[in-house]
């Protein structure tokens, strides 16, 4: 009968197989980040995503979740491609660099399916539920728990190999797998993202304010964005790259193998007059199975305003 250890071992040979670049496993212990989560949330530095309120015994809890679970597989895939920064013009807006591809809660999530459906045909009585981002879970968290990166001061997942551009994933499993190390802080004193951050939306090491960042502002703000923030969003059209962009870490970091997460407008730019004269029609069409797709027409264009406006200098 195989070990818990070969079991483990099994699994993220498995993992790797169907294109994730980090496995990690980890207890379905409660969160150490709990106390601050919900001071978090009583700041309300969640901004209008109520959403996070919702089901805090099962974000800080996997075992509320899913009680039979008793180790998660956590898993990162680099969704890094590198593009030519020097060909964007002036009145270009910019777009996250994790959006440019096809949307990968789907393609990670159908992987990871895969990956659960082995587990039960290898281990029959084996219980999985597979999870993205839209599962209530502090994914970033379990990711340093099982090892893959560390929390940096930027609030994003750093791999020390392979920088910080990589999606999260996870199965819980009824399996009771030995967890593997967590990941060390190699942050230092360092501070490039806080003095980089445009709106100060990073308050202190490891804090982020999500009413200022760029990315929440453009992407999960529905309302008009405050005019005394809109200079500082420049030429972002779409989500924000900036903390990540100046960290050390992702100085060289290793381009993913993923075709799918190509860009599909053959940069990281649209034009905002592009944005602004699209139809419904064309806004479906152009962003079909994009991660986009999350921010309706109406705010794209919202955006594209403000981009356009930065651009002219008004």
């Amino acid at each position: 009968m195989d070990s818990n250890l070969h079991i483990a071992q099994q699994i993220k040979e498995q993992a790797r197989q169907l294109g994730f670049d980090l496995v990690g496993i980890t207890q379905t212990a409660p969160s150490q980040r709990s106390d601050y989560f919900r001071q978090w949330l009583d700041n309300n530095q969640q901004g209008s995503m109520r959403w996070m309120q919702e089901r805090f015994a099962e974000r800080t809890d996997p075992r509320v979740y899913m009680p039979a679970a008793k180790s998660i597989i956590c898993v990162g895939m680099n969704y890094y491609v590198p593009l030519n920064q020097e060909t964007r013009r002036e009145d270009q807006g910019r777009i996250a660099r994790y959006a440019l591809g096809d949307d990968y809660h789907e393609l990670i999530k159908s992987r990871l399916h895969t990956l659960a459906d082995w587990m039960r045909n290898r281990w029959p009585g084996t219980e999985t539920r597979a999870c993205v981002d839209t599962a209530p879970l502090l994914e970033k968290d379990l990711a340093a728990r099982a090892g893959l990166g560390w929390i940096g001061k930027h609030t994003c997942v750093i791999n020390e190999t392979i920088g910080s551009w990589f999606f999260l994933g996870e199965v819980l499993t009824s399996l009771e797998l030995p967890p593997d190390a967590p990941a060390t802080d190699h942050c230092g004193t360092c501070t490039r993202c806080i003095d980089a951050c445009p709106t100060q939306a990073i308050t202190a090491p490891y804090q982020l304010d999500a009413r200022r960042c760029i990315s929440y502002l453009t992407i999960e703000h529905r309302d008009e964005i405050d005019p005394s923030l809109q200079g500082q969003i420049g030429d972002w059209l779409y989500g924000c790259d900036i903390c990540e962009d100046v960290c050390p870490h992702n100085r060289d970091p290793a381009h993913s193998s993923e075709p799918a997460f190509a860009s599909r407008f053959g940069g990281a730019h649209l034009t905002p007059n592009q944005v602004l004269n699209w139809t419904s029609d064309e806004y479906r069409a152009t962003l079909r199975n994009s991660a986009m797709k999350r921010v309706k027409l109406p705010i794209l264009q919202r955006n594209a305003k403000i981009v356009l406006s930065n651009s002219n200098g008004s």
